[in-house]
């Protein structure tokens, strides 16, 4: 291993702990810890959401895909591109705004429990457990591919790979918080961006040019040029739909809930779009003309999720090969530690502080905070141990539990009245066990990716359980307040 890439891959976690530090001595209160005090400004809001989306999905779980399988992989990029327009277009704006008027929610269970007046806190516990649950498998995909990036970077055993990055991610989470979490994924987003858009170009250079680089496959795997490749319906369906993911990752609407001022995420949306679709392009890219290169070199991988890697070490010099494997680390804890602060927010706020302590100071609910980011950590990391864990197949689970537990809720919470307590419990409910289920079975419509029924039923769930259910005045009150806030 070149002494330039350690330097240069060190100094970049050097300089993402070193902000954890800074902003360690900015947190006063839980709200500063877990929201940022609703601080944030367009462009932190939105490349931070980004970045936190992607992962180290974008620099290994993508690029292997489409390396494996050709440009039939491109369907799960139209797919994310919609669900996160719509996103940013439907549920960002009146998110923001009714968490602050109603009563200030700063979590997601805070917001369902205000919502529709949950004053058993069943609501909040089944919201709690569900972001536990999924979380736990998505933090430790994360995981698994740093593990991954520093045993290809330094030679590492898998175990010691697995502790170094766990190492690092959590040490600035637990120090600085929501605050470090925005910054830190502003700076990755920008550095991830910039990697896929170098590592592409200097590929299809070294091949010969895009014709070139086309020809070569068509020679070799012309399936890999049919977008329609082994494609079905249902396989088609499946990864269109991920998309709907989007409605319901906390770690991206807590970015909706954080920024400053309603009026700038039109500003904001711009800037995510326009981040989103160029490195999606550069990630498929990566996957598409790396087997070119592949190909055309001779050389082998085993791991297909490892192209980006294999690139960065082959095709750039030591100084050049340090910052882009930075970047897959940037990707990787971008996505981690918002996981971990929204899980420990959880804890904190909606187990320790509503059920347990009510009376808790600022300063102790911020060290329980700090605590629980070291719990849900060792937690993810018991489950990273096995070392062919695939980042993809770990990333979808969770996605879809998120997307078909909360989606639907989601949705319908900001713009339907008659949604009820009972109506939100039956939809988180449904739609994780739909998920948890049908993952399990195998074969013919099962093959369906687990998001899609599992969002249709629990949007069905939540329309029929609050027609069955009771609905209070005060919960029509709230809703028309919600709505006369975001006109």
């Amino acid at each position: 291993m070149d002494i330039a890439v350690i330097i240069s891959f060190l100094t970049y976690m050097v300089v993402m702990i070193a902000i954890g530090s800074y902003f360690y001595f900015k947190t006063d209160d839980l709200s500063d810890y877990v929201l940022g005090g609703r601080g944030l400004g367009p462009g932190v809001t939105a490349l931070s959401a980004g970045a936190s989306d992607m992962s180290g999905w974008l620099l290994l779980g993508l690029p292997g895909m489409i390396y494996a399988d050709g440009i039939v992989g491109v369907w799960i990029a139209l797919g994310l591109i919609g669900g996160a327009y719509l996103n940013w277009h439907y549920v960002a704006k009146p998110l923001r705004i009714s968490t602050e008027h109603l009563n200030d929610a700063i979590t997601i269970p805070d917001y369902f429990s205000n919502r529709f007046e949950d004053k058993t806190s069943l609501l909040r516990v089944v919201t709690a457990i569900v972001i536990l649950l999924f979380y736990t498998l998505y933090t430790s995909s994360g995981l698994v591919g740093g593990a991954k990036l520093f045993e290809a970077t330094f030679g590492l055993g898998y175990m010691d790979a697995l502790l170094i990055g766990s190492f690092v991610i959590v040490s600035y989470t637990f120090l600085g918080g929501y605050n470090a979490v925005s910054w830190t994924d502003f700076i990755q987003g920008i550095l991830m961006l910039l990697a896929l858009l170098i590592t592409p170009l200097v590929v299809i250079y070294d091949i010969g040019g895009l014709s070139k680089g086309i020809e070569i496959i068509a020679s070799i795997k012309p399936q890999h040029l049919d977008i329609l490749s082994g494609a079905s319906l249902v396989s088609i369906l499946s990864l269109v739909a991920w998309g709907l993911g989007y409605f319901g990752q906390p770690h991206i609407l807590v970015r909706f809930m954080s920024i400053k001022n309603a009026d700038d995420i039109p500003t904001s949306k711009a800037i995510g779009m326009s981040w989103m679709i160029l490195s999606v392009i550069g990630s498929l890219s990566v996957g598409f003309f790396g087997y070119a290169y592949v190909l055309s070199s001779g050389i082998n991988i085993h791991d297909s999720e490892k192209i980006f890697i294999t690139l960065s070490q082959l095709l750039f010099n030591p100084w050049i090969a340090g910052f882009l494997l930075a970047a897959i680390l940037a990707a990787i804890m971008s996505t981690i530690d918002s996981q971990l602060l929204v899980s420990s927010s959880v804890l904190t706020r909606d187990i320790y502080q509503a059920l347990i302590r009510q009376d808790a100071s600022e300063k102790e609910l911020v060290w329980v905070g700090r605590a629980t980011v070291i719990l849900i950590a060792l937690i993810a990391l018991s489950l990273s141990m096995e070392k062919d864990s695939s980042v993809l197949k770990l990333v979808s689970y969770a996605w879809a539990g998120f997307g078909a537990s909360f989606g639907p809720l989601i949705i319908l919470s900001l713009y339907h009245a008659d949604i009820t307590k009972s109506g939100a419990i039956a939809g988180m409910i449904t739609g994780s066990l739909t998920v948890i289920i049908w993952k399990q079975l195998e074969g013919g419509l099962f093959d369906l990716y687990e998001l899609l029924p599992g969002f249709i039923f629990a949007w069905f769930a939540i329309m029929l359980f609050s027609k069955l259910g009771n609905r209070s005045s005060t919960q029509t009150d709230i809703f028309e307040k919600m709505q006369d806030k975001i006109k």
